[in-house]
């Protein structure tokens, strides 16, 4: 089971502008939901080729977008 780690991030105002305004028209997604999703899917494109298949990344990621809690996926 994953556990959890708080992230203390500066993002630019109009980022964060975007992101409420996601989440405003969203109600089932929430921060930490964005944040699992886009940090995962980018570690997915821009792995290196020796890194090879990264399963839990690409777990996350679908777990994140289609809303599995990664508890379950076990």
């Amino acid at each position: 089971m994953d556990t959890p780690i708080s992230l203390l991030v500066e993002i630019p105002e109009t980022l964060h502008g975007s992101l409420i305004n996601f989440l405003d028209n969203r109600p089932d997604w929430d921060q930490d939901r964005v944040f699992s999703a886009a940090i995962s899917l980018f570690l997915l494109q821009n792995r290196s080729p020796e890194q090879g298949n990264d399963r839990q990344a690409a777990r996350i990621y679908l777990d994140s977008i289609f809303r599995r809690p990664a508890d379950a996926a076990s």
